[in-house]
């Protein structure tokens, strides 16, 4: 049975120095890749450009937002949202460089549907990893013309939108591809995109280690364990400072999902507080109107009193009676 091919779209928020670490990943201007071993620069000839930037990433975005003359902007407002677009390794098996080439240019379409040309700073893909894939960088601009990653990347509800959308556009071209799995599901919203990478990187280094451990036998196990041992001595320091940084981002997380949960309950306490209100409003308004008939019956009741035993009092006063009959 063929393993089932998936669309995938991630996105990543960035700010502020951290720009400058995606350019570089991105535009190859490093010499050495440590913390992704799957980049073979010797291959990376091969990459290209959808969309080629025209200057610095963070100066580029910098003019958009000045051109855009985006109001309160602040020093720790998202600049730059990177979208990373691939599939399933086994969507590109036997696909030749110019097929691979259309998927993703498809795949752009779907965000140049969404996001204005002018916001795209740059758009490469990568033929130089494990599986192609593309980096799409994009000032957060709305259509008028605020600064707001937030609203267009948007919160669990819309990015499952996103998902939808991409699926649905791409699965007309590409119908054996599946929805992947929603961000909101798989929990990778709080995890930039190149940490998954690492991750895989070692898990295929413990797999390998696994998989010696199952053919080692009374002849091999002197030589397996020894070679065990070596590649636990290069692997530990790796897994011991990805475990630090994805800890950095749990903890960040954690944080995030308290002051979601308390803003939550403010909103609900608000809402519990507009519902008293308009309840308050409407017994206020039932109160006055009662009144109202209240006092109009008592001004019926004793203008037909004083009409009965001294009816030259009312001498220019309207008759409440008339006046009813009048309004009808």
């Amino acid at each position: 049975m063929a393993k089932a091919q998936y669309g995938i779209l991630r996105f990543a928020k960035y700010k502020g120095p951290e720009i400058s670490n995606i350019e570089a990943h991105n535009e190859r201007t490093k010499e050495t890749y440590a913390s992704n071993p799957d980049v073979d620069l010797s291959r990376s000839k091969f990459n290209f450009h959808l969309v080629e930037p025209q200057d610095k990433y963070r100066a580029q975005a910098e003019a958009r937002i000045k051109d855009c003359q985006c109001p309160r902007v602040c020093s720790n407002s998202v600049r730059v949202v990177e979208t990373l677009i691939t599939a399933s390794p086994e969507f590109f098996e036997g696909k030749k460089r110019e097929e691979v080439r259309a998927y993703f240019e498809h795949a752009l379409g779907f965000l140049q549907s969404r996001i204005a040309p002018e916001n795209f700073i740059s758009a490469i893909v990568h033929m130089d990893e494990k599986t192609p894939h593309m980096h799409v960088s994009f000032v957060p601009i709305t259509e008028d013309g605020r600064l707001s990653a937030k609203e267009i990347v948007g919160n669990k509800k819309k990015l499952t939108e996103w998902q939808d959308g991409f699926w649905q556009y791409m699965v007309e071209k590409y119908p054996d591809l599946e929805r992947g799995k929603s961000a909101s599901i798989t929990g990778r919203t709080h995890i930039p995109p190149r940490l998954f990478k690492e991750a895989e990187h070692l898990d295929k280094q413990l797999r390998g280690m696994l998989a010696i451990m199952d053919e080692t036998n009374a002849f091999t196990a002197k030589k397996n364990i020894e070679e065990i041992r070596k590649r636990l001595k290069k692997l530990f320091p790796k897994l011991t400072k990805f475990k630090e940084t994805l800890s950095g981002y749990e903890k960040a997380y954690r944080e995030l999902q308290k002051e979601n949960a308390s803003l939550t309950s403010k909103v609900d306490k608000l809402e519990a507080d507009k519902a008293d209100l308009s309840k308050q409003v409407k017994e206020k308004k039932l109160t006055d109107r009662l009144a109202a008939k209240q006092l109009e019956a008592d001004y019926q009741n004793l203008y037909r009193r004083v009409s009965q035993y001294a009816p030259e009092l009312l001498r220019g006063v309207p008759d409440p009676q008339k006046k009813k009959e009048l309004s009808l």
